[in-house]
């Protein structure tokens, strides 16, 4: 029966890091957005120490796709399985297993196996799922291999701050301009172009282009995942500035009696061979730091100044 046809696919790599670290890596899921470039965002919806649910967004084949997974942890074997009860289409079913093996102390195989079936076992269908898996697959093991090398130093690479803002306004209010990305050429100095396609509520694809103070400009592309009801956007850059390897964050709006606190969080992975380009020969890694917290810190801010007053705003013409 071809629609019950259990598809293989099983990757490898060498990593030069002990085992504990891979292992590491690969058991901290709701960080994948950030190391991993093919994973846009993860929500841990159950965790007990040794099995874990989890909603996860991700782009295979350059389409955004959601699935629910849940997984088994094995920290003595370095073992997770896992299996996709909500797999989406045209998955009738996936799951696999990330197994680490000790190579030496410092040295270590990564593999990572999955097995799948697709509904109906249409030809086209299993190819565009091979497809998928092998390059992401590829895409991951190459980044996981390249994190767990610069383990002793990913602390200094890895840079995550977030800026807030009271404002005496409905969240309603403050939400919906966070979320109408569309008008923020309109109203924001610093973003010169900007194109968004919405095609499924709630998630929102863009590309943008913004100017820094010194007048260069630069073009990045990233993917929003809208969540109303809690008053949250997280995102993922797909395409990002020099100096950052890799960009994920959230706008947060929160509630309480008084008002709404606006939340601004980033997470930023930093690309060292970038930095005396971009700000001399002299420059070092502490200075690249402080350099995104001021530029990425000034723009957030300026969002949420501006969420601030629309709110504001929009209550006084009442």
């Amino acid at each position: 029966m071809s629609a019950e046809r259990v598809h293989r696919t099983t990757h490898q790599v060498i990593v030069a890091a002990p085992a504990g670290v891979a292992y590491g890596l690969i058991s901290d899921a709701p960080r994948w957005p950030l190391f991993l470039p093919p994973t846009v965002h993860v929500e841990q919806l159950d965790f007990d120490g040794d099995h874990e649910r989890l909603r996860m967004w991700a782009t295979a084949n350059g389409h955004l796709t959601s699935w629910t997974s849940r997984r088994t942890l094995d920290p003595q074997r370095r073992r997770i399985t896992f299996c996709q009860e909500l797999p989406a289409a045209p998955l009738r079913s996936m799951t696999g297993t990330w197994t680490v093996e000790a190579l030496g102390a410092d040295r270590s195989r990564l593999t990572l196996q999955h097995d799948f079936t697709v509904t109906g076992g249409h030809r086209e269908d299993v190819a565009w799922v091979r497809r998928a898996t092998d390059t992401n697959t590829r895409t991951q093991l190459e980044s996981l291999r390249a994190l767990a090398e610069r383990w002793g130093r990913l602390d200094d690479l890895v840079l995550s701050f977030e800026d807030t803002l009271r404002v005496p306004g409905p969240a309603e209010l403050v939400y919906d301009f966070l979320y109408r990305i569309g008008d923020w050429p309109e109203v924001l100095p610093h973003v010169t172009r900007l194109d968004f396609t919405e095609d499924e509520p709630g998630i929102q694809s863009l590309s943008m282009d913004t100017r820094t103070p010194d007048g260069r400009t630069h073009t990045t592309r990233s993917v929003r995942v809208c969540f109303p009801h809690a008053g949250r956007i997280v995102y993922k850059q797909t395409a990002t500035a020099p100096l950052i390897a890799a960009h994920t964050g959230e706008w947060s709006v929160v509630p309480d009696e008084k008002g709404v606190t606006l939340i601004a969080q980033h997470h930023v992975v930093l690309r060292e061979e970038d930095i005396t380009t971009v700000l001399g020969e002299h420059a070092d890694l502490a200075g690249a730091r402080r350099h995104l917290r001021q530029v990425l810190g000034r723009t957030s801010t300026a969002v949420l100044d501006l969420a601030g007053r629309h709110a504001r705003s929009a209550v006084t013409l009442l």
